[in-house]
Parts: C-alpha cells; sequence; structure tokens
C-alpha cells in the first residue's frame, strides 16, 4: 500500500532528543526526525509546552535554530505548535505542565514569540474558560492560526464559544482531564457534541483504553478524528529517565511517560505508526481509514494555517507492507528505505 506521507501535529520530543530542551541542536533534530521518518512521519509540528515567557523565548529560539540548521527540519517542519500556557491549572487539568507558568489569555506572547522565529506558530492549545480564553481564540484565528482545546475546563456553553470564535481542533482529547468529572456534563462530552471541532487521540492503550477509543472516535465522527502521538523524548528510545521540558520522566516498560514517584502520564511514547497499528488491530478502522486520521485528516486541520503563511509542503509517500510495517519513506527529495 502507498500512501501519502502520516502528519504528528503533537510533538515534544523524539528519539531521546527534547524539542523542549532550549539548548537541542541542528544535529540532534536531525537525529530525531531521522527516526521520525522511519515510522512513516513525514511532517509534524514540533510542540512547546507551558513555560515562563523567558523560558518559551529559549526553547522557540533553540528549536527554531535547529530547525534552520537541519537537513530534515525545512522539509519536515513548517511551524509549531505551542500548547500552552493559557491553560487550566487546576488539578487534573494541567497535566504535567506547571500550574505557575499558566497566564491569562493574551495575543502578546504569541506575537512577541514568532517576532524570534524564522517558522510560525501554526497551532496554539488553549483552555477557552482561562480569562480571555474565548477572546483570544478569536485573534488567533484571525491571525490565521489553528485554535486548538486542551488540559481545558470548558462547558458546553464555553466550548460552542470557543468554537463559534474559531477554534477547530481538540488536543488529545480524552487526556488532560482529572479522574473524577460529572458523568455527563464535562469538557469531554462538551468537545464531543461540538461539530465544528476535529480532536486528536493517542491511541498507546494507555492515555485511552482502546474500547473506550472506539466509542470516542465513533461519536466525533471518522471524518472528524485524527490520530496524534504527543510524544516526548522518551518515544522512540528505551526505558529509563530522561529529561523533558527540565523535568525528569521514567519511560516505562509498559510505554508509559510519567513523572517519577507520579501517577498522571507526561506525554506518550507513542509512535505514529504504531497507533496505525493499534486502530486497526483494535477494529476501529480498516488501514486505509487509520492511515487516513494519521496523515490527510490531520494535513486537513492545518491546511488553512498552511494556506494563510504561505507554506506549501514538499510532496511524500510511504511504502507500507502488509503488515503496515513502513517500507520505504519520501519527503521531498529525501527518501529513506527500511526493512520490512
Amino acid at each position: 500500500m502507498r500512501t501519502p506521507g502520516l502528519v504528528d501535529l503533537q510533538v515534544n520530543g523524539f528519539a531521546g532528543v527534547d524539542f523542549n530542551s532550549g539548548t537541542i541542536t541542528a544535529a540532534e533534530l536531525d537525529r530525531a526526525l531521522e527516526a521520525m521518518l522511519a515510522t512513516g512521519v513525514t511532517i509534524c509540528l514540533p510542540t512547546i509546552i507551558t513555560a515562563h515567557p523567558h523560558e518559551l523565548e529559549q526553547r522557540f529560539r533553540a528549536l527554531d535554530a535547529a530547525v534552520t540548521g537541519s537537513r530534515l527540519g525545512p522539509l519536515m517542519c513548517p511551524g509549531y505548535h505551542l500548547e500552552g500556557p493559557f491553560l487550566n491549572p487546576s488539578a487534573g487539568y494541567a497535566g504535567c505542565h506547571p500550574p505557575d507558568a499558566m497566564t491569562a489569555a493574551t495575543t502578546d506572547l504569541v506575537a512577541h514569540l514568532e517576532t524570534l522565529l524564522s517558522r510560525p506558530i501554526l497551532m496554539v492549545t488553549l483552555a477557552p474558560e482561562v480569562e480571555g480564553g474565548v477572546a483570544l481564540a478569536g485573534q488567533l484565528a484571525g491571525m490565521g492560526k489553528i485554535v486548538a482545546i486542551g488540559h481545558s475546563a470548558a462547558d458546553f456553553e464555553a466550548v460552542e464559544a470557543a468554537a463559534a470564535a474559531g477554534a477547530t481542533l481538540s488536543t488529545h482529547l480524552g487526556n488532560g482531564l482529572p479522574q473524577q468529572m460529572h458523568k455527563l456534563v464535562n469538557p469531554l462530552f462538551a468537545q464531543l457534541a461540538e461539530d465544528r471541532l476535529m480532536a486528536g487521540f493517542i491511541a498507546d492503550g494507555i492515555h485511552i483504553h482502546p474500547k473506550a477509543l472506539k466509542s470516542l472516535i465513533r461519536a466525533k465522527g471518522f471524518e472528524r478524528s485524527i490520530l496524534v502521538t504527543d510524544a516526548v523524548v522518551a518515544a522512540g528510545a528505551v526505558p529509563g529517565r530522561y529529561s523533558f521540558a527540565g523535568m525528569p520522566v521514567d519511560l516505562a516498560a509498559d510505554g508509559s511517560v510519567r513523572q517519577p514517584g507520579g501517577t498522571s502520564l507526561a506525554g506518550s511514547a507513542l509512535k505514529l505508526d504504531d497507533a496505525v497499528r493499534n486502530v486497526v488491530a483494535w477494529g476501529i478502522a480498516t488501514p486505509d481509514e487509520a492511515v487516513a486520521m494519521a496523515s490527510t485528516h490531520a494535513l486537513a486541520c492545518i491546511a488553512g494555517a498552511l494556506a494563510g503563511a504561505g507554506i506549501s509542503l514538499p510532496e511524500s509517500a510511504i511504502d507500507w507492507s502488509p503488515e503496515l510495517h513502513v517500507r520505504s519513506a519520501r519527503i521531498g527529495s529525501e527518501r529513506r528505505d527500511f526493512a520490512a
């Protein structure tokens, strides 16, 4: 089977390389992107999570310089995803994002960060219920950004208001939520019910139980569903301790990533081709549907932002084995052949 390349809208690091380190080099980024290419990913949005403004500046500067100076970065990284700091700091919603770095919503920070970059921030994840959140959603949409809802306690009214303002995506829907919520009136149901929102899902069997994922995708609708990884530095690496955005995280043998002694997850170690195989194995999607959720659906989500920024993506192609392993990957003039 030959398909377009996979598109990962949320990736914080890969193969032992932390995109949030503030010290990432072009060589390190190329190592991570080579490893991602082997999983079929040809386009990604390197993701920077919540941090204080001076930390965001440092991390974005280093990441942008690495992309510009690398071999694969200019082909594979058209722009960035800022996940925070306009999120809900309450327990259960914050996840591994530092609550003390979260802030009221304003375009000033996003606009300032972009003055430091050679590539745009294409996507911003926010919680519309924070101070100024709905207004920010409208302002960012007016700037041509993809506005996503995540780490949010937004109710039906707030989600509807955010979608009316221009939000079009739910970031890792089903996660960034507390274990205890109202059984029906909650942010998960609110976002599932909003047809103007597409939704990203982490199909690793850890963040969302496979049977629950089947229900979520049925509720959201296949055409509105996207596979993402939310991968961190530990993805594509061996079990052990790593540094993610200045905090230690442990990759366990079962594939889960957590802060030491913590119970909540801190990103994932998922590879996008594993997500494709998982949803097929779990009876959620056909191979063609699974690949579409990890490629054309994700691309459709960011197409407007790319066009608004005048960005044209290079052609890509993936050849798959019958067992859905990547045999070869091509992005622009770069081609890699892998053992079947």
